[in-house]
């Protein structure tokens, strides 16, 4: 049995992943205290395992369409949504986006009825840190030092689930890959941090629209969301993110130029992964 705080925070994700599937029952709750103000972002994860409230219950305190600023402040309002299987609008490092628990077909086909995207097209997931991805897909074949080079940053990287990952076979049925964010932008990175998940993510527009880089460019969606987080406007254009196939060792494919190719190609070259067309 589970009996501290401190023995949370040491789990890496997919124990943590692991615990949170698992009925209320079968964790004990009550000894895992609330975090103070100013430990919000870092303690994200213990405040999970201090709540025992039912699904439904935090469903009927979330209202459609609210507007806050995206700052610690109201990091605990969206980590309450997303574990209550609900669709929130957030700020990333590149362009606004849709985020949901990706391990919820719920929420995920939500993001879908939003959009208006086919369910066919697949979605990327965002975590917390650079060390949670190998929790979804497999790195082993890459070079020592690569993640942590173009993470977090404006790109996403395409690897192959493996047997070994903890991502729900929901997500994207029938693809043994997955593309996966480490957005440089903290509010996002402790959101995914707290609801101890990977979160389904992508462009907060109707598909076929053009990217939106402040929430107003997507104001006709708003009621569908649970909350709105508005970051201001963001400066790195409606390119998104660089998207890049990593799957086969040691090469690499630009699926998408992305804001930040010049740069992506740089590092991975400098790891002595070669270009395929």
């Amino acid at each position: 049995m589970i009996s501290s705080a401190k023995t949370i925070e040491r789990l890496p994700l997919c124990t943590l992943f692991v615990l949170k599937r698992l009925p209320h029952r079968c964790v004990q709750v009550s000894s895992f205290p609330f975090l103070s103000q100013k430990r919000r972002s870092s303690g994200a994860i213990r405040s999970y395992m201090s709540q025992s409230v039912d699904n439904s219950e935090i469903r009927s305190k979330v209202r459609a369409g609210v507007i806050l600023p995206a700052t610690d402040d109201h990091i605990e309002e969206a980590i309450e949504a997303i574990r209550a299987e609900q669709v929130i609008a957030v700020p990333t490092d590149t362009l606004y986006g849709f985020a949901c628990d990706a391990c919820s077909a719920e929420a995920v086909n939500k993001i879908y009825e939003i959009k208006g995207r086919k369910q066919t097209s697949p979605l990327a997931i965002s975590v917390a840190d650079v060390s949670d991805i190998s929790c979804f897909a497999t790195v082993d074949h890459l070079p020592n030092g690569l993640l942590d080079s173009l993470l977090p940053g404006p790109v996403t990287v395409v690897l192959r689930r493996g047997d070994s990952s903890i991502l729900d076979k929901s997500l994207n049925p029938g693809l043994d890959s997955i593309g996966v964010r480490v957005p440089d932008f903290n509010f996002i990175r402790a959101v995914a941090r707290g609801s101890v998940s990977a979160l389904a993510l992508t462009s907060a527009n109707l598909s076929g629209q053009p990217s939106s880089v402040s929430i107003k460019d997507f104001e006709n969606l708003w009621q569908h969301c649970a909350y709105v987080y508005d970051g201001g406007v963001l400066p790195s254009g409606r390119a998104g993110s660089t998207v890049v196939d990593l799957i086969k060792p040691g090469l690499f494919k630009i699926l998408r130029p992305g804001s930040a190719r010049q740069e992506t190609t740089a590092i991975l070259e400098k790891f002595c992964l070669e270009e395929v067309p």
